[in-house]
């Protein structure tokens, strides 16, 4: 029994070990982007969640909005991640390009993630990086 629970232990630790989870913010304006990676062995999931709260002027008839996307995603290069989802009950997907540079991260959105999004709110960083979270 010490050695079956011994082993579970160990199996529980080691797969912890290779887990890694990293966090990414930027806010621009009323936009508040924020993307959380978690790779577990080879297995890579992607969340990413935008908000806007329209702030001043500038944004002045805008509505509110608050979107996420998550799943599993490709590994197309050292530095290049592709998550793709589709749209509910569409033939579309949204498909998102990571661009991975030391502690910051760029996103690209395809032209389907409006399907997801709306009017206002972008997954996209607009070529703006997303900060590590130390």
């Amino acid at each position: 029994m010490k050695r079956i629970s011994a082993v579970i232990l160990g199996l529980l630790f080691s797969a912890n070990v290779f887990a890694v989870a990293q966090h990414y913010v930027r806010q621009d304006g009323g936009h508040v982007q924020h993307m959380k990676i978690n790779k577990v062995g080879d297995d890579i999931n992607v969340e990413v969640d935008v908000d806007f709260e329209p702030a001043g002027g500038v944004d002045e008839g805008k509505r509110p909005c608050s979107h996420e996307v998550a799943g599993n995603a490709e590994k197309i290069a050292e530095n290049e991640l592709v998550l793709k989802k589709q749209v509910e009950s569409e033939a579309r997907y949204c498909e998102l390009k990571i661009h991975l540079k030391g502690d910051a991260a760029v996103l690209e959105q395809s032209k389907d993630c409006e399907y997801f999004l709306g009017t206002y709110c972008k997954f996209a960083s607009e070529g703006k990086p997303l900060a590590l979270v130390k």
